[in-house]
């Protein structure tokens, strides 16, 4: 079997757009992959332009070998765009590979570790009132996990009003929905070091499963020191792109949970083995999943097999988006994601549907503090 084909498809979903890569072989088997780096779809599609030339002739079964080749192929670190890039292309091949042995991706990464992998929806309401009229929403279709974001306010943030709204969001939805339900701040890299400790501080009493990103990714340095002042769990890691970036948050400890994004940080290969590095430091798995029905796809199935997962980012239900496009997706039921017996990634891409939703040139948000200048999104 011989890699005949590579195509970029750039696909507009409603409000953003999505980055797919297929992968066709001379055998008639083909894959679908996807890239992250989300407003930057442009970039992608360059970026495969050099990169797909490397990839026809090859056997899809040698996907250690591709994935070194490209991540290490050139001069610079398959970083950033590179990285995405490389992302949607070893997920595709793991799709092939599935394809040809007939059997679930996980089959191939040990088999069943668990038959079901829970997740967690998107609650994002900046008026506490209406978020908790959507999280009981949410958990009345079944969700045991409720997820919101830091509050702004017409596209503003000063921190200080933010982490209040923030800590009355935590009391009310806790008195609404109980002990039962696990609830989830992203905290989304918006908060300086000193803010981030006061929010965290203060929302212990609620005991939040995690807290996300509570400061920017670049710099290990204010992370520590938040890590000292709280005994919050701590995720980060959906900015990280390779074992490498991961290697400082979960050696030195820093992180509870290890928010891998496969179409962003080298595909199953790479996040296969930062799940095994994370086993070691009994950090767990909340793969970042922000995307469409293939990352929900590909992170079901590592999900599936590895020991240490905590929980897997799911923003809606499967089968309520792109449904023309992806006419078999993923099953979800009572707030979890159910193991797959179709082989590959247990999806199916409809490449017709795909082009009747060209690509849209969109900015991601920004956000700006009170005196104007700006601050994280």
């Amino acid at each position: 079997m011989k890699i005949s084909a590579v195509e970029t498809h750039l696909v507009w979903g409603g409000g953003r757009n999505f980055c797919f890569v297929t992968m066709d072989t001379d055998e008639g088997i083909s894959g679908i992959g996807e890239a992250g780096l989300t407003g930057r779809e442009l970039a992608i599609e360059g970026a495969m332009r050099h990169l797909a030339p490397l990839l026809l002739g090859q056997d899809p079964f040698r996907g250690e070998h591709l994935w070194q080749l490209i991540a290490r192929g050139g001069f610079f670190p398959a970083l950033g765009v590179i990285s995405a890039a490389l992302s949607a292309i070893d997920i595709a091949l793991w799709d092939i590979r599935g394809k040809a042995l007939g059997v679930p991706v996980y089959q191939l990464l040990g088999g069943l570790y668990r038959e079901r992998v829970v997740c967690y929806p998107h609650c994002n309401e900046d008026d506490v009132q209406k978020l908790v009229e959507r999280a009981r929403a949410t958990v009345a279709e079944g969700w045991r996990f409720v997820r919101w974001h830091l509050p702004a306010e017409d596209g503003r943030l000063e921190s200080r009003t933010a982490i209040r709204a923030a800590v009355r969001g935590f009391e009310a939805l806790r008195a609404a929905l109980g002990d039962e339900i696990e609830l989830c701040l992203d905290v989304h890299t918006r908060l300086d070091q000193a803010d981030a400790v006061t929010l965290l501080r203060a929302v212990e009493p609620y005991r939040p499963y995690f807290m996300e990103d509570p400061v920017r990714a670049e710099d290990l340095t204010a992370l520590r020191r938040v890590r000292q002042q709280t005994a919050v769990p701590i995720a980060a890691g959906e900015q990280l792109h390779s074992k490498w970036q991961f290697r400082a948050p979960i050696e030195e400890e820093l992180i509870d949970y290890a928010r891998v994004d496969l179409c962003l940080a080298g595909g199953i290969t790479e996040a296969k083995k930062i799940a095994a590095m994370a086993e070691a430091h009994h950090v767990k798995l909340a793969t970042h999943n922000p995307l469409s029905p293939v990352s929900t796809a590909a992170c079901l199935q590592l999900n599936l097999a590895c020991p240490n997962v905590g929980v897997q980012e799911q923003p809606w239900r499967p089968g309520t988006t792109l449904t023309d496009v992806f006419p078999v997706q993923v099953e979800w039921q009572d707030g979890y994601l159910l193991a797959p017996s179709r082989p590959g990634l247990g999806i199916e891409f409809d490449r017709a549907a795909a082009r009747a939703y060209p690509f849209r040139l969109t900015e991601p948000p920004h956000l700006r503090a009170h005196d104007g200048s700006f601050t994280n999104w």
